[in-house]
Order: structure tokens, then C-alpha cells, then sequence
């Protein structure tokens, strides 16, 4: 599965939009983790993407961890693998302190072990140049309520 890697014409994104679909993938293989449907934000202190979904290609790690230092201090998680070449790409929280119980049971993908295939331009650019932080729903409703009324 070879991506062809092309960035000469790659135009700044600097927030993920719907415009701008993307499938993220292993740095090591290429294989697909997931996609940018599937995003849900973005966890700037562990440099991480949270995704609602990944591919069968990602794997949960059956064993536990316990974390005692850094961002997941107190935190029980499972490592994420690549099916195809069995490096870790990423973490699941199962049980985790009060300032990170958004994260739970969503998918942690490391962003320094991701490229990403942007779908309009044709180009695979390196996660850790992109942000995955997404609009509030209500300043999207209010964008789309504001371009309704101007139609009408």
C-alpha cells in the first residue's frame, strides 16, 4: 500500500473542517487508524487525536496499565497497536481522575505516530502539523442559521 507523499501544493488547515477529509495513518506502515468522520478533538497536553471510532487495524491491548506519573497520573488504560506492524499508536483510558473523564473509553491516537492523507489535495503530511480541535456546535449552528437567513 504505497501513499505517495506530496506537499508542494498543500494548503494551510489550521482546524479541522468537514471540508477537509482526511484518513489518519500509521507513520511506521501506512496502514488506515481511522478517519477524520471519526474525529472528535484533540488532547494538546498528551499531543493526542480523539476519535469516537478507529479501523479493525487498531487493536485494544488486552493487558491494563496502571499510570502513576505525567498527564494520565492515576489513570488505568490499554495500549493501541497497528495490526499490520504492531507499534503502539495509542492509548484508551478506562478509568481515569476527574480532569480527564472526557477521555474515556475514546480512542487516544499519538499524534507522532500518525501521518495523515488529506483526501482534497492529494497530500500525506505529518500529524503533528495539523490541529484537530473542532469548532463549538453552537458557533457552527449560528454560522449555518446565518447563512440561511442571507438566502432567504
Amino acid at each position: 500500500n504505497l501513499v505517495v507523499e506530496r506537499i508542494d501544493d498543500l494548503k494551510t488547515i489550521t482546524t479541522l473542517e468537514p471540508e477537509h477529509l482526511m484518513t489518519l495513518h500509521c507513520v511506521q506502515c501506512n496502514t488506515v487508524l481511522a478517519d477524520s468522520l471519526g474525529v472528535c478533538g484533540e488532547l494538546k497536553c498528551m499531543d493526542c487525536v480523539m476519535c469516537m471510532r478507529v479501523t479493525n487495524d487498531v487493536v485494544v491491548s488486552g493487558a491494563l496499565e496502571s499510570v502513576h506519573k505525567g498527564e494520565m497520573a492515576n489513570c488505568i488504560c490499554s495500549n493501541l497497536k497497528c495490526r499490520s506492524c504492531n507499534s503502539v499508536v495509542g492509548k484508551r483510558i478506562h478509568a481515569a481522575p476527574s480532569h480527564l473523564v472526557a477521555t474515556r473509553s475514546v480512542f487516544l491516537l499519538n499524534k507522532a505516530k500518525m501521518s495523515c492523507y488529506i483526501l482534497d489535495s492529494s497530500s500525506m503530511v505529518k500529524a503533528s502539523s495539523l490541529s484537530f480541535e473542532l469548532k463549538p456546535l453552537q458557533e457552527t449552528v449560528d454560522e449555518v442559521r446565518q447563512e440561511c437567513e442571507q438566502q432567504l
